[in-house]
Protein backbone atom coordinates (compact mmCIF):
# COMPACT_ATOMS: atom_id res chain seq x y z
CA UNK A 1 0.00 0.00 0.00
CA UNK A 2 1.02 3.64 -0.32
CA UNK A 3 3.05 4.76 2.53
CA UNK A 4 0.95 5.72 5.27
CA UNK A 5 -2.38 5.37 3.80
CA UNK A 6 -4.78 2.42 3.81
CA UNK A 7 -7.56 1.45 1.61
CA UNK A 8 -11.40 1.91 2.29
CA UNK A 9 -15.13 1.37 0.61
CA UNK A 10 -14.90 4.83 0.14
CA UNK A 11 -12.11 5.32 -2.33
CA UNK A 12 -14.73 5.87 -5.05
CA UNK A 13 -17.94 6.21 -3.23
CA UNK A 14 -20.41 7.87 -5.72
CA UNK A 15 -17.85 8.08 -8.97
CA UNK A 16 -19.37 5.38 -10.62
CA UNK A 17 -22.26 7.32 -12.19
CA UNK A 18 -19.47 9.46 -13.97
CA UNK A 19 -16.69 7.33 -14.54
CA UNK A 20 -17.88 6.31 -17.97
CA UNK A 21 -18.66 9.81 -19.39
CA UNK A 22 -15.46 11.70 -17.39
CA UNK A 23 -12.41 9.22 -18.36
CA UNK A 24 -11.13 10.09 -21.68
CA UNK A 25 -10.92 6.58 -23.73
CA UNK A 26 -8.26 4.14 -23.89
CA UNK A 27 -6.22 4.40 -27.69
CA UNK A 28 -8.81 3.25 -30.52
CA UNK A 29 -7.71 -0.36 -31.66
CA UNK A 30 -5.86 -0.99 -28.16
CA UNK A 31 -8.08 -4.26 -27.30
CA UNK A 32 -7.46 -6.10 -30.77
CA UNK A 33 -3.83 -5.06 -30.80
CA UNK A 34 -3.10 -6.26 -27.31
CA UNK A 35 -5.54 -9.72 -28.08
CA UNK A 36 -2.93 -10.21 -31.33
CA UNK A 37 0.21 -9.78 -28.78
CA UNK A 38 -1.10 -12.20 -26.73
CA UNK A 39 -2.35 -14.86 -29.52
CA UNK A 40 -5.92 -14.76 -27.99
CA UNK A 41 -8.69 -15.63 -30.66
CA UNK A 42 -11.81 -16.78 -28.26
CA UNK A 43 -10.28 -19.43 -26.00
CA UNK A 44 -9.08 -18.76 -22.34
CA UNK A 45 -10.23 -16.79 -19.63
CA UNK A 46 -9.38 -13.20 -18.51
CA UNK A 47 -9.25 -11.66 -15.30
CA UNK A 48 -9.93 -8.00 -15.02
CA UNK A 49 -8.72 -6.36 -11.22
CA UNK A 50 -9.98 -3.47 -10.20
CA UNK A 51 -12.25 -3.62 -13.22
CA UNK A 52 -14.43 -0.36 -12.49
CA UNK A 53 -17.02 0.34 -14.79
CA UNK A 54 -16.15 -3.08 -16.79
CA UNK A 55 -14.63 -0.49 -19.51
CA UNK A 56 -11.56 -2.70 -20.34
CA UNK A 57 -13.14 -6.46 -19.43
CA UNK A 58 -16.17 -5.73 -22.44
CA UNK A 59 -13.74 -4.66 -24.93
CA UNK A 60 -11.56 -7.81 -24.24
CA UNK A 61 -14.19 -9.79 -23.77
CA UNK A 62 -14.56 -10.52 -27.78
CA UNK A 63 -10.91 -12.19 -27.77
CA UNK A 64 -11.87 -14.97 -24.44
CA UNK A 65 -14.40 -17.53 -24.33
CA UNK A 66 -15.06 -15.77 -20.36
CA UNK A 67 -13.92 -12.51 -19.05
CA UNK A 68 -14.36 -12.01 -15.21
CA UNK A 69 -14.39 -8.60 -13.81
CA UNK A 70 -13.44 -8.02 -9.82
CA UNK A 71 -14.21 -4.70 -8.19
CA UNK A 72 -14.64 -3.67 -4.43
CA UNK A 73 -17.08 -1.24 -5.50
CA UNK A 74 -20.82 -2.50 -5.98
CA UNK A 75 -21.36 1.07 -7.80
CA UNK A 76 -18.85 0.01 -10.20
CA UNK A 77 -19.95 -3.39 -10.96
CA UNK A 78 -23.81 -2.25 -11.38
CA UNK A 79 -22.45 0.07 -13.84
CA UNK A 80 -20.42 -2.94 -15.53
CA UNK A 81 -23.78 -4.90 -15.71
CA UNK A 82 -25.79 -2.46 -17.02
CA UNK A 83 -22.66 -1.35 -19.68
CA UNK A 84 -22.62 -5.22 -20.76
CA UNK A 85 -26.05 -5.69 -21.13
CA UNK A 86 -26.53 -2.94 -22.97
CA UNK A 87 -23.47 -4.27 -25.44
CA UNK A 88 -24.85 -7.94 -25.45
CA UNK A 89 -21.91 -9.33 -24.12
CA UNK A 90 -23.22 -13.03 -22.79
CA UNK A 91 -19.46 -14.04 -21.26
CA UNK A 92 -18.84 -12.14 -18.83
CA UNK A 93 -19.11 -11.92 -15.14
CA UNK A 94 -18.70 -9.43 -12.05
CA UNK A 95 -17.38 -10.47 -8.70
CA UNK A 96 -17.51 -8.03 -5.65
CA UNK A 97 -13.98 -8.22 -3.71
CA UNK A 98 -10.30 -6.96 -3.73
CA UNK A 99 -7.53 -7.64 -5.06
CA UNK A 100 -5.89 -8.92 -1.92
CA UNK A 101 -9.28 -10.97 -1.32
CA UNK A 102 -8.05 -13.26 -4.75
CA UNK A 103 -8.01 -16.01 -5.39
CA UNK A 104 -11.88 -15.67 -4.16
CA UNK A 105 -12.40 -19.34 -5.28
CA UNK A 106 -12.46 -17.86 -9.52
CA UNK A 107 -10.34 -20.80 -10.49
CA UNK A 108 -7.19 -20.55 -13.31
CA UNK A 109 -6.84 -17.80 -15.96
CA UNK A 110 -4.74 -17.13 -19.34
CA UNK A 111 -4.62 -13.56 -18.50
CA UNK A 112 -4.77 -11.46 -14.96
CA UNK A 113 -5.05 -7.82 -15.94
CA UNK A 114 -4.76 -4.50 -13.91
CA UNK A 115 -5.92 -1.52 -15.63
CA UNK A 116 -4.49 1.79 -13.62
CA UNK A 117 -5.52 -0.39 -10.65
CA UNK A 118 -2.28 -2.26 -9.53
CA UNK A 119 -1.40 1.21 -7.82
CA UNK A 120 -4.41 0.72 -5.05
CA UNK A 121 -3.15 -2.80 -4.07
CA UNK A 122 -0.74 -4.52 -2.11
CA UNK A 123 1.16 -5.26 -4.83
CA UNK A 124 3.78 -7.93 -3.59
CA UNK A 125 1.26 -10.16 -2.37
CA UNK A 126 -0.95 -9.86 -5.12
CA UNK A 127 1.58 -10.20 -8.20
CA UNK A 128 2.19 -13.42 -5.77
CA UNK A 129 -1.55 -14.41 -5.95
CA UNK A 130 -1.57 -13.50 -8.98
CA UNK A 131 1.18 -15.62 -10.21
CA UNK A 132 -1.08 -18.84 -8.89
CA UNK A 133 -3.98 -18.03 -10.51
CA UNK A 134 -2.38 -17.71 -13.74
CA UNK A 135 -2.25 -21.00 -16.23
CA UNK A 136 1.81 -22.10 -17.39
CA UNK A 137 2.17 -19.93 -20.54
CA UNK A 138 -0.34 -17.08 -19.46
CA UNK A 139 0.43 -13.25 -19.09
CA UNK A 140 0.25 -11.12 -16.10
CA UNK A 141 -0.82 -7.34 -18.04
CA UNK A 142 -0.56 -3.51 -16.93
CA UNK A 143 -2.28 -1.15 -18.59
CA UNK A 144 -2.18 2.78 -18.04
CA UNK A 145 -2.38 5.84 -19.94
CA UNK A 146 0.89 6.95 -21.31
CA UNK A 147 2.06 9.86 -18.63
CA UNK A 148 4.54 11.21 -21.13
CA UNK A 149 2.97 14.40 -23.04
CA UNK A 150 2.50 13.58 -26.85
CA UNK A 151 5.43 13.34 -29.12
CA UNK A 152 3.26 15.55 -32.25
CA UNK A 153 0.89 17.48 -30.49
CA UNK A 154 -1.86 18.93 -32.26
CA UNK A 155 -3.55 22.48 -32.28
CA UNK A 156 -6.59 21.85 -30.06
CA UNK A 157 -10.03 23.67 -32.05
CA UNK A 158 -11.39 24.46 -28.46
CA UNK A 159 -9.89 25.24 -25.34
CA UNK A 160 -8.45 22.35 -23.01
CA UNK A 161 -9.89 22.10 -19.92
CA UNK A 162 -8.36 24.61 -16.75
CA UNK A 163 -6.96 21.13 -15.13
CA UNK A 164 -4.22 23.47 -12.75
CA UNK A 165 -7.19 25.96 -11.81
CA UNK A 166 -9.64 22.58 -11.37
CA UNK A 167 -6.72 21.23 -9.11
CA UNK A 168 -6.96 24.17 -7.11
CA UNK A 169 -10.13 24.66 -6.66
CA UNK A 170 -10.00 21.14 -5.30
CA UNK A 171 -7.44 22.23 -2.79
CA UNK A 172 -9.52 24.83 -1.24
CA UNK A 173 -12.63 22.60 -0.54
CA UNK A 174 -9.94 19.44 0.06
CA UNK A 175 -6.62 20.59 1.73
CA UNK A 176 -3.65 20.72 0.09
CA UNK A 177 -2.62 16.74 0.55
CA UNK A 178 -4.35 14.68 -1.68
CA UNK A 179 -7.55 12.73 -0.46
CA UNK A 180 -7.95 8.82 -0.94
CA UNK A 181 -11.02 7.38 0.42
CA UNK A 182 -11.11 7.73 4.46
CA UNK A 183 -7.07 8.92 4.38
CA UNK A 184 -4.77 11.21 2.74
CA UNK A 185 -2.04 10.18 0.17
CA UNK A 186 1.35 12.21 1.70
CA UNK A 187 3.68 10.98 -1.36
CA UNK A 188 0.98 10.02 -3.96
CA UNK A 189 1.48 6.19 -5.27
CA UNK A 190 3.98 3.92 -5.93
CA UNK A 191 5.98 2.79 -8.77
CA UNK A 192 8.72 0.62 -9.72
CA UNK A 193 5.41 -2.08 -10.80
CA UNK A 194 8.29 -4.16 -13.16
CA UNK A 195 10.55 -4.89 -10.58
CA UNK A 196 7.50 -5.96 -8.11
CA UNK A 197 5.98 -8.01 -11.12
CA UNK A 198 9.27 -10.05 -11.89
CA UNK A 199 10.07 -10.37 -8.45
CA UNK A 200 7.00 -12.62 -8.64
CA UNK A 201 8.33 -14.72 -11.16
CA UNK A 202 7.19 -13.63 -13.92
CA UNK A 203 9.41 -12.99 -17.21
CA UNK A 204 9.89 -11.76 -20.75
CA UNK A 205 9.11 -7.94 -20.43
CA UNK A 206 7.25 -7.01 -23.25
CA UNK A 207 6.06 -2.98 -23.97
CA UNK A 208 3.55 -2.17 -25.96
CA UNK A 209 1.97 1.54 -27.08
CA UNK A 210 -1.13 1.76 -28.80
CA UNK A 211 -0.73 5.32 -30.35
CA UNK A 212 -4.18 7.64 -30.04
CA UNK A 213 -4.08 11.24 -31.60
CA UNK A 214 -7.58 11.95 -31.52
CA UNK A 215 -9.23 15.22 -30.63
CA UNK A 216 -12.18 14.66 -29.15
CA UNK A 217 -14.26 17.53 -27.76
CA UNK A 218 -15.64 17.46 -24.58
CA UNK A 219 -18.55 19.49 -22.69
CA UNK A 220 -18.54 21.19 -19.13
CA UNK A 221 -20.48 18.15 -18.08
CA UNK A 222 -17.83 15.88 -19.25
CA UNK A 223 -15.17 17.79 -17.53
CA UNK A 224 -17.67 17.87 -14.43
CA UNK A 225 -17.86 14.05 -14.91
CA UNK A 226 -14.37 13.69 -14.95
CA UNK A 227 -13.29 15.57 -11.73
CA UNK A 228 -16.38 13.33 -10.02
CA UNK A 229 -14.76 10.03 -11.47
CA UNK A 230 -11.68 10.43 -9.35
CA UNK A 231 -10.25 9.11 -6.12
CA UNK A 232 -8.94 12.63 -5.08
CA UNK A 233 -12.38 14.27 -5.83
CA UNK A 234 -14.77 11.93 -5.50
CA UNK A 235 -18.57 13.38 -4.53
CA UNK A 236 -18.72 12.31 -1.01
CA UNK A 237 -15.67 13.64 0.09
CA UNK A 238 -17.38 17.47 -0.07
CA UNK A 239 -20.01 16.55 1.78
CA UNK A 240 -22.75 19.33 2.32
CA UNK A 241 -20.13 21.65 0.41
CA UNK A 242 -20.96 19.19 -2.72
CA UNK A 243 -23.16 21.66 -4.78
CA UNK A 244 -21.02 24.23 -3.85
CA UNK A 245 -18.13 23.23 -5.08
CA UNK A 246 -19.70 22.14 -8.44
CA UNK A 247 -21.17 25.55 -8.94
CA UNK A 248 -17.61 26.99 -8.26
CA UNK A 249 -16.09 24.58 -10.85
CA UNK A 250 -19.06 25.50 -13.70
CA UNK A 251 -18.06 29.07 -12.80
CA UNK A 252 -14.34 28.12 -13.52
CA UNK A 253 -14.84 25.96 -16.94
CA UNK A 254 -17.50 29.60 -18.11
CA UNK A 255 -14.38 31.56 -17.75
CA UNK A 256 -12.29 29.18 -19.55
CA UNK A 257 -14.67 28.46 -22.54
CA UNK A 258 -18.09 30.51 -22.36
CA UNK A 259 -19.87 27.75 -25.01
CA UNK A 260 -18.93 24.93 -22.42
CA UNK A 261 -16.77 23.24 -25.26
CA UNK A 262 -13.48 22.19 -24.58
CA UNK A 263 -11.11 19.59 -26.65
CA UNK A 264 -8.22 17.22 -25.74
CA UNK A 265 -6.09 14.76 -27.21
CA UNK A 266 -6.51 11.39 -26.06
CA UNK A 267 -3.29 9.99 -24.57
CA UNK A 268 -1.45 6.53 -26.19
CA UNK A 269 -2.01 3.66 -24.47
CA UNK A 270 0.86 1.63 -22.55
CA UNK A 271 0.71 -1.71 -21.95
CA UNK A 272 3.38 -3.98 -20.28
CA UNK A 273 3.13 -7.62 -20.10
CA UNK A 274 4.73 -10.78 -18.88
CA UNK A 275 4.28 -14.25 -18.99
CA UNK A 276 4.39 -17.05 -16.45
CA UNK A 277 6.94 -19.54 -17.96
CA UNK A 278 5.54 -23.25 -18.81
CA UNK A 279 7.74 -24.85 -15.86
Amino acid sequence: MPEGWQWDQTLFRGSAAYYDRGRLPYAPGYAARLAGDLGQHGQGRLLDVGCGPGTVTLALAPYFAEAVGVDPDPDMLAEARRRAEGLGVRNASWTEARAEDLPAGLGVFRVVLFAQSFHWTDRERVAATAFEMIEPGGYFVHMSDLKEPPANPVPLPHPAPPFEGIAALVRTYLGEVRRAGQGVLRHGTQSGERAIIEGAGFAGYQRLVVPSGAVVERSADDVVAWVFSRSDSAPHLYGERLDEFERDLRALLREVSPDGVFAEQLPDTEIWYWRKPLD
